[in-house]
């Protein structure tokens, strides 16, 4: 299915995500109040929309090197998928690190030490509460509509369960969810996938989710058997926190490459089969990492 890519010498360097950061930089209005306590430069519902063309490659940042923690961002959706609700078990997926900080964070709202809450990515994509005690493996009945009813526009999954992830009594989740708002249209045997977010730490967030859900939608076009269209992704509430600024300033100016391609391997047809070993990116010539600050 990887046959589809431009030659490296054909794909057009994408500056998408840096225009973005351009915009966020001279129109974000600086506010002070969030949760994180950090002030952050932030856009709401003005800007930050982005169109990826897989034949271009796959939205991997090159004005930074992601080489070492690419695959970090692609277990964990893997593990969300796949309904893990622990911070060990989507550190099985590979995802180690990022849900360290917040070990033990959910002893107020009643949760294990390492649980995220029955309202977190893995219990809503994989067991959303039904009437009757009974639960829905979304992405599960994503594909059976896709093969059922293909021309459809209602192929859609969720990540929010409003009973646990709104503030106040009822609240069971550590972080309420981000992204994850998937969806899918079927055009002329192209799967083209939208991604909706709701909140986007641009400088550290964003680049994870980018690649992990142009892996994810790579992976629905496998299992589908059907050729990839474009990868949008949305981000609502787009902010860079104050200790960032300078390193996004930094960025800017570097002149973006190529992006790389990301081969699957042929063998996996399940979606839930899927594991970060499965992934195997080519072709990538980023600039040097940053250290980029991060506000839990």
């Amino acid at each position: 299915m990887d046959n589809f890519y431009k030659p490296l010498a054909e794909r057009t360097p994408d500056v998408q995500y840096q225009d973005n950061v351009r915009y966020i930089l001279k129109n974000g209005e600086l506010v002070r109040d969030n949760p994180q306590k950090d002030g952050a430069l932030t856009c709401f519902g003005t800007t930050t929309r982005m169109v990826f063309n897989p034949r271009n490659g796959v939205p991997l940042l090159t004005e930074r090197s992601m080489e070492g923690f690419w695959k970090k961002p692609i277990g964990e959706i893997f593990g969300m998928v796949n309904g893990e609700t622990t911070i060990e078990g989507l550190e099985s997926y590979g995802c180690k690190g990022f849900w360290s900080p917040y070990r033990g964070m959910g002893a107020g709202l009643g949760l294990a030490p390492n649980d995220l809450g029955p309202g977190s990515y893995g219990a809503a994509f994989h067991d959303f509460p039904m009437p009757g005690g009974r639960t829905l493996n979304q992405f599960e009945q994503l594909l059976e509509q896709v093969k059922n009813y293909p021309g459809m526009r209602t192929h859609l999954v969720t990540p929010w369960i409003p009973f646990y992830t709104a503030r106040g009594p009822n609240r069971k989740v550590i972080v309420a969810p981000c992204h994850g708002w998937v969806h899918v249209r079927i055009m002329n045997g192209h799967l083209h996938m939208h991604m909706h977010q709701r909140s986007g730490d641009f400088p550290l967030g964003v680049p994870n989710n980018m690649i992990q859900y142009a892996a994810l939608h790579l992976a629905l076009c496998q299992v589908l058997r059907l050729d990839p269209g474009n990868y949008i992704h949305n981000v609502v509430d787009a902010h860079i926190y104050e200790n960032q600024v300078g390193d996004m300033k930094e960025l800017v100016e570097r002149k973006a490459r190529p992006f790389p391609v990301l081969r699957l391997d042929p063998t996996v047809t399940n979606l839930f089969d899927f594991r970060v070993e499965h992934f195997l990116l080519e072709e990538y010539s980023p600039h040097p990492a940053m250290k980029i600050p991060y506000s839990p």
